[in-house]
Formats: structure tokens, sequence, C-alpha cells
């Protein structure tokens, strides 16, 4: 095996040792299998280009063009031209995938499920950075840049892992990048042989072994490996960087307090709601009779920036035994007492604790911390709530509307949760004071509030809108009319904050459907967000302003009941005006008639629409070829000259004949550099006189000229002299003067010789070679194939 090739290989073996550091990050490393093919077939193409041989941005090219096509056979063969060739189509699926994955990367914890998105990201990131690791290692001869790539691998995987093994990916990472420094140094010796004076000859050892360097290389590595290892156990501990956990609180803290910054738990909700399978996230055995306020909370989003909700910034301690009673929760309050068993599934990792709120006490196994404000739980140090089991006693609180009406105002509470920002448009506090006119207090302006957005403002439940980023997305809401919880709980939370009235926003789970053996079945479907309002005297007090989802509290019921409450299996009023064919049974099905089996099938109008035969993708395939064929022409000048001048320079054989024949193919290049800036050969002079020529009309300086007098001496020799002596550094020689002609003459000149250079009429005359010897050959052998058989002469 020669040496570029050992060292391509070493080169893939790297990538794959460095990427099985992601293997924790998932829970199957099958993936990692499917990876090595397609980095082997990667480093083969390179092999083969290098071979025969490209120039190095052509064997990077093909290289890619390759990688693009494996993607494209694995993940977007029915969108591809025979499952290969990538046009728009593919592209858009690309993205689909891509945006699947980076969703289902902030949804689940670790380790994740391997889905098409995620397998895209892990596996399309080994290939690119396979590819990075194969190009500066193997076709630039650079090994120690290479360990760059690598680097950042492992970085992602340590930055996301927190497993106790992380050690050993860090080992096998870093022997993979050693044994890659290595085998490059070996190929080196092997091209220019003992190169250091090493240690006196000891008996059996031949002489000018040349193994002192590859020791030394060994040694050189193991006590790097071993300074990497060490030196981090000696030093003081460092806090805060970029892949630190977050201290003392939830993550690799001591977890003796802290604080804590959830990402927001709302980029995955949509994609739960649309799902084809409902999947069971939990089971619930309930003391209560009545369920419909059984939602289960995960976290609040109390930080409102006009953009987007999300999680204050929390301090965090122990979980107490009795949990305080939550704030604002008065004596005269009607509450009881409900006791509910939770039971997870063993696929769902969910960091914060879902609990019916306001909770008053959790019994759970692990690592759990207990965050005030929120009344809300969050594992620490990787804690999660996978396949846990656990009982909460939660209080149920029944205030009146009497009660909320008479509450008096919240000023505690106005300056953290009444804050709009200057940037939301005026539109959202507008919109509010004219639905809330004539309200008396804040409780019927939160009444009014709800009805506008549930029941009379003509709003419809729809789960395929985009949630909406910027700071018009509120505004574009309320102007659109269509959206799913995340829009009205945000709308809601928005406009009661512009009226003064205390305002966040809760995410978790609306109640679950009752099954026969007395639980309750709550599914993905059932992700859902909605808004909380401060009330003095009450507390933190839910209401429900989705249509078709979940039920409106009793206390928001309004004089005539059943205008205000969301009809659960009735689609809401602006749904009903539509034609059928415009409402998808994944937008206006809700779980309850899922149930009763009154969801409909797509018309036969949405098929035909929703139907794609294929033509299009010859019309691409024809403009994609047409677009080649006009980028290629012009440049196949460029690129025959490049690769041409990569094979003259290349590597050449140590025989006396292969010496001679790379000392021509040098001097060749030079003279038809020389002709591409302006000098044409002269093929009546010696070696000796062209030289003096170049190096006059191409005003070429001291040094320069002497590289072109040490090309043509030995050119003299291969042609004159009985027995030619090769000698070594012609091609950089050569490489000397081309760069010495590129700066005697103007741009125009210089754009000319690298786009159209007057050295490549070579082709057309080696075609027209071609052709006389081939009419000769013809004329030829035409009168033995005119004679009659047995004829003489």
């Amino acid at each position: 095996m020669s040496g570029r090739a050992r060292l391509s290989l070493c080169a893939a073996a790297a990538t794959l040792m460095a990427a099985c550091s992601l293997l924790p990050l998932v829970d199957q490393p099958t993936w990692l299998l499917q990876a090595t093919f397609l980095v082997a077939v990667q480093t083969g193409v390179g092999a083969a280009t290098r071979r025969v041989p490209l120039a190095r941005p052509l064997t990077v090219a093909a290289q890619a063009l390759v990688t693009l096509m494996l993607l494209t056979l694995v993940f977007a063969r029915e969108h591809a031209l025979i499952g290969l060739i990538p046009g728009p189509d593919a592209f858009r699926h690309f993205a689909d995938l891509f945006q699947q994955g980076s969703n289902d990367v902030q949804e689940y914890a670790i380790p994740a499920p391997v889905s098409d998105g995620i397998r895209l990201m892990l596996i399309g990131g080994v290939l690119l950075i396979g590819l990075l690791v194969d190009t500066l290692a193997v076709t630039f001869r650079s090994a120690a840049p290479a360990g760059l790539p690598l680097l950042a691998l492992y970085s992602v995987a340590a930055g996301l892992s927190d497993g106790a093994a992380d050690w050993l990916w860090f080992l096998i990472a870093a022997a993979g990048y050693l044994m890659l420094l290595l085998a490059e140094g070996r190929e080196r010796l092997a091209q220019w042989g003992r190169v250091f004076g090493g240690a006196q000859r000891t008996p059996g050892r031949p002489e000018g072994s040349a193994v002192a360097p590859v020791r030394t290389g060994r040694r050189i590595g193991a006590v790097a490996l071993g300074v990497a290892l060490a030196v981090p156990l000696a030093l003081p501990a460092m806090q805060g960087g970029l892949l630190d956990g977050t201290g003392a609180g939830v993550g690799a803290g001591n977890g003796n307090g802290g604080t804590i910054s959830a990402v927001n738990p709302l980029v995955s909700l949509r994609d739960s709601l649309n799902v084809n399978e409902n999947r069971q996230v939990m089971s619930l055995k309930s003391d209560t009779n009545d369920i419909s306020d059984l939602y289960l909370r995960i976290v609040s989003l109390d930080d409102f920036d006009g953009t987007t909700w999300k999680p204050s910034q929390r301090h965090i301690v122990a979980v107490p035994k009795q949990l305080p009673t939550p704030v604002g929760l008065g004596p005269d309050i009607k509450r009881r007492t409900v006791t509910t068993t939770v039971s997870a599934a063993d696929w769902y990792a969910q960091d914060w604790l879902p609990m019916p709120y306001p909770p008053s006490s959790v019994k759970i196994g692990g690592k759990w911390r207990y965050e005030p404000v929120g009344m809300t739980l969050v594992g620490d140090h990787g804690q999660n709530t996978r396949g846990a089991t656990y009982q909460v006693t939660s209080l149920s609180v029944q205030p009146t509307a009497e009660q909320l009406a008479a509450a008096p105002e919240a000023t505690a509470m106005k300056r953290d949760y009444t804050k709009v920002p200057s940037s939301l448009p005026s539109v959202v506090a507008k919109t509010a004071k004219e639905v809330t006119k004539g309200a008396t207090s804040h409780y019927e302006e939160a009444v009014k509030l709800q009805d506008y957005f549930a029941v009379t403002g003509g709003f419809q439940y729809d789960t395929k809108v985009e949630v909406g980023r910027g700071r018009g997305a509120i505004a574009n809401f309320l102007k659109k009319k269509q959206g799913f919880c995340v829009h009205f709980s945000f709308a809601m939370a928005a406009m009661a904050r512009a009226l003064g009235i205390p305002a966040r926003v809760a995410v978790g789970f609306a109640p679950g459907t009752p099954q026969g053996d007395g639980t309750v079945s709550v599914g993905l479907t059932d992700a859902h967000a909605w808004p909380e309002l401060y009330f003095e005297g009450v507390g933190w007090t839910r209401f429900e302003p989705t249509p078709t989802r979940g039920t409106a509290p009793p206390y928001t019921q309004s004089d005539t009941p059943g205008h205000s409450q969301p009809d659960d299996v009735r689609p809401s009023r602006s749904a009903a005006a539509l034609p059928p064919a415009q409402v998808s049974p994944s937008e206006s099905c809700t779980s309850q008639q899922r149930k009763l089996e009154a969801c409909s099938s797509p018309s036969a109008a949405e098929a035909q629409l929703t139907h794609h035969d294929g033509r299009d993708w010859w019309q691409y395939a024809l403009w994609g070829l047409g677009g080649l064929v006009v980028v290629a022409i012009p440049l196949s000048p460029l690129m025959w000259r490049l690769r041409l001048r990569a094979v003259r320079l290349g590597a050449h054989a140590r025989t006396e004949q292969g010496a001679a024949a790379h000392t021509l193919a040098v001097w060749q290049e030079l003279s038809d550099t020389a002709w591409d800036f302006g000098i044409p050969p002269d093929e009546s002079q010696t070696p000796r006189k062209a030289a003096a020529r170049i190096v006059r009309l191409g005003r070429l300086d001291a040094a320069a000229g002497a590289a072109v007098q040490r090309v043509a001496g030995a050119v003299e020799q291969v042609l004159y002299a009985p027995r030619p002596q090769p000698m070594a550094g012609l091609a950089q020689d050569a490489r000397q003067v081309i760069s010495a002609l590129s700066t005697t003459v103007n741009r125009r000149t210089q754009a000319r010789a690298l786009f159209a250079p007057r050295s490549a009429v070579r082709v057309l005359w080696a075609v027209s070679d071609w052709w006389t010897a081939l009419r000769a050959r013809a004329v030829a052998a035409r009168p033995s194939l005119g004679k009659p058989s047995g004829q003489r002469g």
C-alpha cells in the first residue's frame, strides 16, 4: 500500500474515531455503521482522483459532489433524479429534515431517538468533517490543521453529553489524531529518507534505518496525550465556559443552590400537536372525579421581550417535604386536595416535572430541585422523567366570579408581570382596549379577552400555522385570526399586560382521555399552552382562550353559560364557515372528535391538489445539465491547464527513464506557461538559448532566471549527455518561474493566461495529429480489404 493511500485510511479512521464521541447522544448506534460506509466511499473517491491525478480543487469538488449524491441516495432518493442527482425537491426535503432534526434535538433529552432529522445531522456532520480532514491531511499534505475539525466534532459531543465515560471518547479521538500525525510523518520519511542523524547503529540494525523519527513522533504524541489528560486534573476548576453546565444549579454543579435558565419549551409544541400517531406520554391515576381541570403544568414563561415568551432565570433549592402555599392565595378561597399518581413513558425524557398546579407535595425518586417562584421541579445532573412514577398532592382552587371581580390591585406583582416592551405593536393594546370596553374590573377584562379569542372573535384553531417570530408576530395573528394554543396564549397574556393585569404563559398538557381502567392517558397531542393571570387573594389563575382545546374554567362563565365555553366537539364558528376541502383533519379534528371517530378524510379535490407526478424533474434536470454545459465550456481550458500542470510537475519514478521523462515534462510546462504569458515558443533554439529568451522577454529577476537556467541545463543533460544525471527540485524551480512570470504582467494578461491560455491550442494540434494518423491507417488498410480471395499481388 502506498504512503498516500495509508494516509487516506488514517484520515478516515481518525474521523470515525472522533465520531464515536457522538454515540452517547442517541439511543441507537446503527447510524455509525452507515456513516462508516459513506466515509469509506468518500475516501475512495479522494484516493482515485488523486491517483489520476486531478488538481487539488477538482479533487475536493469531486469528493463534495459524491458526498452530496450519497446523502441524496440515503435520505432523499424519492425526491431525486434516478435516486442520486438532487434537485429543488431534494434540497427542500433536506431543509425539512434538518428543521425536524433541530426540533428533535431541542425536544428530546439525551439519549435521543434516532429520527430521520437527527440521523441526517449526525451522518451529514461526520461526512463534512471527513471531507475537511481528508482535504487538509491528504490532499494538501498538512495533517496538523486537520485536528481542528476533529476537535470541533468532539467538542459538539462533549458540550451536549454529560456522561461518566466522556474521558474514553476523548482518548479515542486523540488516538485517531495521533495516528494521523504518525502516518503523515512516516509518509514524509518514505519520500525523503533518513533526515536525522539519530543514535549510533546497533548490531542487527541495517545501516540507514530511519526509525528514530517515527519513535520520536510516538514519544511526542504520548507525552502530549498525557499532558492533555493530567494538566486539567491539577489545575483549579474553571466554570462559566461555553460548554459548561449551569454551575451550581442544574447540570454539572454541586447541587447546593444556584440558578436555572431554561430554553424555550415551545419550540416543539406544534410538532407534538401534528404527529400522525398520538403516543402516550403519561398515564394518570387521580382521586378527583372531574378531570376537566387536571392540567399538567411543566413550566411558566414570564419574560416577555416583545418577540417571544421564555422562563426567567430563577434560583433553585432542595425540594421541601411540604411545598409552601401559592403566592396570593387567601384563606377564604374554596379549595380541595387532589392526589395524582403519574407514570411517565420510558421514552419521554423531560427535564421539568409535569404536575397539577399548584402542588402541595411531591414524592419522587432521583435528583430533583425546586424553583419556588414558578413552583416547578427540575432535574439536576441529567435527571429527567424517563420511566419515572411519582405522586403529586395539589390544590384544586375554586374561586367564584365575585371573588375575582372584587380582587384588589396587585401592586406587588405589577412591576415584574405587566412589563410590555415599547417595540410591541400599538395594535395589541388598541385591540385589548376595544375588546374589553365597558369592563369595570380586571376580572371582567380577562373574561372578555377569553371570550374574544374562544367564541366571539372569529378565530380558527389551526396547528399548521407557523409560530411566528419578530415583533409583529402577535399583530399578525390578530389580523389573520388563525393559530393554535401558542398564538392564543401569547396574545391574551400580552394583551392582559397591556391592560395592567399581571400575566404569564404556562406550558404543559391539557386534560387527557379517560380509560376503561380508571386511568387518564395523556398523549403528545395533549401538549398545550395557556395564560395565567394574577388576582390578589386568589393567586395565579388559569384561563383558556384557545377554541376547541381544553375547558374554560367555571369561574369564567358569563351570564349565559354555553356561549363563553368552547364546545369540545363542535368546531369553532370560523372553521365551520369554511368549505370542507380547506380543513384538514390535523387542523380541525380534536382529541374528542378522534374518540368519536368523527374526523373526515381529505377531500378528493385536496388530494388532487397535493398530487405530484414528478414530470417537472426532467425539466429541472435539463436546465441543470444546460447550466453545467454553459459553465463547463468557458472553464474547460482552465481546468485542462490545471490538470496538465499537476501531471507535469507531479511525482515521478526514481529510475533514469522516469527522471528523464520528468525533466522534459517540467521543461514543456515552463515553455507553455511562458507562452500563456505572451512568450511564444521557438523550437529552433537550444534549451539554453530558449531559457535566456524567457528570462529576457519575461523580465525575470536573478533568482527566477537562475531557476530557468537550471531546468534548461537538466534538459540538455537528458538530450545530449551519454549518462544524464537526474536533478532534484526541478518542479520547485518551475513553480518559482511561473510565479515570477505572473508578477511581471498586467492583470489582463494574467486573466487571459488563466482562463484562455494560448498553449491550449496544443489540444487542437493533438486532435489534428490523431485524425491524420487515423486517416493514414485507414488508407493503408483499404487495399488489403478490397482484394478478392486468392488474388495475387
